[in-house]
């Protein structure tokens, strides 16, 4: 059982472009903060930076909203260019209400407005995307990390969605590479002696909720270091975290 855990913010420039060395710039903000990374280390970046860098924005003024969006637009009162993009990313529509427009996305998260983001983006009308493959663009950093400094470190690429019956956001794991992102207690005993019969974590969740502790949203903290957590390394994905539909008492 990991009895402490260091987590360490790495401060990034003004904005990411599109095509930036995310790894390299990773690399070069640790250097500055006097940081070298550890075999063990686990590396959550927001998905924000991540998708900048693979270019997953949208100018809005280019955008030619259909009927459809239109229509949601005048009912849920908002821009009908933003509803287009919207449902270009969306499998599914969940639920319209109150202005807020909850999807099930390509990638098969259940989220308001598929993930689509003003927020922290440069530039009037223009949104972010979520990454076309999380988990793939993890396990490329990952790889790239690796190549530039020789270490084995675990990557998360976080988002954050609201929860329900809660109020309030919380950061969640959207992308993994290097580790498992579940820990399943299930056939273990408690402290009392009984066996667990339904006790599955998501470590991956917890891990990209803890690292926005020291990101914030304003002081362009996009990535954190985690040091000292005992995870268990593996081939995971972020799509284990998502609960299959034969499992899911709420479609």
């Amino acid at each position: 059982m990991t009895s402490e855990v260091r987590i360490i913010g790495l401060k990034g420039p003004a904005d990411i472009m599109p095509g930036v060395d995310l790894a390299a710039m990773i690399v070069e903000a640790a250097e500055d903060r006097g940081l070298s990374f550890s075999s063990g280390d686990i590396l959550v970046v927001t998905q924000k930076v991540v998708s900048k860098a693979e270019g997953q924005l949208v100018d809005l003024h280019t955008v030619s909203p259909s009927p459809f969006a239109e229509q949601i637009a005048r009912a849920q009162k908002k821009d009908p260019r933003l509803v287009e993009v919207v449902l270009r990313e969306t499998k599914r529509v969940v639920k319209m209400d109150q202005r807020v427009i909850i999807v099930e996305t390509r990638h098969g998260f259940v989220c308001a407005n598929a993930g689509v983001d003003e927020s922290n983006v440069a530039g009037e009308g223009t949104v972010a995307l979520l990454p076309v493959d999380a988990d793939l663009s993890a396990r490329r950093l990952r790889q790239a990390i690796r190549d530039l400094t020789g270490i084995e470190l675990a990557v998360i690429i976080s988002d954050t969605l609201a929860r329900p019956w809660r109020e309030g956001f919380v950061n969640v794991a959207i992308g993994v590479a290097g580790l498992e992102p579940l820990k399943d207690y299930r056939g273990m005993p408690d402290t009392e002696g009984r066996m667990l019969q339904a006790t599955t974590l998501a470590v991956a969740d917890e891990l990209a909720s803890a690292a926005e502790l020291v990101m914030g949203k304003l002081d362009r903290i996009p990535v954190a270091v985690i040091r000292g957590y005992s995870y268990t390394p593996g081939e995971g994905t972020a799509t284990q975290l998502v609960r299959p539909p034969e499992k899911d008492l709420f479609r």
